[in-house]
């Protein structure tokens, strides 16, 4: 997850730091360097899990145009 990843996943689902920061337990510190492209791994992985579970697909380089992204699952309901 690059940190444009973070950024627009947040973005897609309306989170700010503090209430990710809720959701995973982790200080929105953290969640700070991650925006800036920062932070151990096992962090980012955890980040990732938990956008994912709240409906953000990463879309990796070669999936889309200009790069790495992300994208929403449609809800259940939506199929």
């Amino acid at each position: 997850m690059t940190p444009e990843q973070f950024k627009m996943a947040k973005a897609a689902i309306g989170l700010t730091n503090p209430e990710l920061a809720e959701i995973t337990g982790l200080h929105r510190n953290t969640l700070n360097k991650l925006d800036q492209g920062a932070g151990k791994g096992s962090t980012v992985q955890h980040v990732r899990l938990a956008l994912e579970a709240r409906g953000i697909q990463f879309l990796e380089t070669g999936e889309v145009a200009d790069g790495a992204g992300v994208a929403l699952r449609p809800s259940p309901s939506a199929e």
